[in-house]
């Protein structure tokens, strides 16, 4: 592998045995193991993350002034899929991982962590350990995460028979790229939430991201949640339409909610949809 050449390995002076002779490069290889220690055992379905230290020796940055300069130590957060996403479900058919799986894995933890991606480029991996992946960069080179599925040879050699998809996360970049964020914090409610359905009738065309979109519009103050939690299409309804169920989460953080206040916004909530929509409550 050009990726992780032996030239490139931090070596350990005293090391404890043959096989723990060298700090590692990447954290691929300690998840493979472990899939294929479970797989062994009949478990072959698995969601795998690893947070540890990845370590690498460069030779040009070699100073004798610097004793430490050709060393880099990152820290990288690892994800594993492999096996089915689903399995034996009365409700679904059987599915197996795939790497929109663990793109939508990646894409949540990187806006749970408020990461800014307006000036990142996502463009195809050049990481020799996969088949096809993806990586994403800045315009000035720096290497945030790569995914996707690991080359069958390196999965072969320890007989895994499952495709097994990857993404390598390099938190020590990423943590860097957020330091400036500044994160807020809002004390939890003391006061219970307000919870309301509606079935509400619409053109087939409407999507259920238009009708959160306009309730929030609404009430930007009191409404919290909007859920989608049925959608009918068939008999009993005219020709075009379909109808969605619809929860409505409300809560005041300054006092219990009475039901005068709650039913003047699902008012507001209501008269926006029928405007806007042409929505009709069934």
């Amino acid at each position: 592998m050009q990726q992780y050449a032996p030239e490139h390995l931090v070596r350990v002076m005293n090391p404890l045995s043959s096989d723990l002779n060298v700090m590692r490069q990447t954290l691929l290889f300690g998840g493979l193991e472990s899939i294929a220690h479970n797989a062994n055992r009949k478990n072959a379905n698995l969601r795998m993350f690893e947070f540890g230290n990845c370590y690498y020796f460069d030779a040009e940055k070699k100073n004798s002034e610097k004793v430490l300069a050709a060393y880099n130590e990152d820290f990288h957060l690892g994800l594993w899929l492999t096996g089915n996403r689903v399995e034996g479900s009365w409700a679904h058919a059987d599915e197996k991982s795939s790497v929109y799986e663990l793109k939508a894995y990646v894409m949540t933890i990187l806006q749970r962590l408020g990461m800014p991606m307006g000036g990142l480029l996502v463009a195809e991996g050049s990481n020799d350990i996969f088949g096809k992946s993806l990586a994403v960069t800045d315009r000035n080179g720096k290497h945030y995460l790569e995914l996707g599925l690991v080359k069958k040879q390196l999965t072969a050699m320890l007989d895994i028979n499952n495709e097994v998809y990857y993404a390598d996360l390099n938190w020590t970049n990423i943590m860097k790229k957020i330091k400036k964020n500044v994160v807020s914090f809002t004390e939890i409610s003391k006061f219970p939430a307000v919870s309301r359905d509606l079935a509400l009738l619409v053109d087939k065309s409407v999507e259920f991201q238009q009708i959160e979109k306009i309730a929030f519009a609404a009430d930007k103050k009191l409404l919290k949640k909007v859920t989608l939690f049925d959608v009918y299409e068939g008999k009993n309804l005219e020709e075009g339409k379909k109808s969605y169920a619809v929860n409505f989460t409300l809560q005041d953080e300054n006092k219990t909610m009475n039901d005068n206040q709650t039913d003047a916004v699902m008012k507001k909530i209501i008269a926006s949809l029928e405007k806007q929509l042409g929505a009709k409550l069934r």
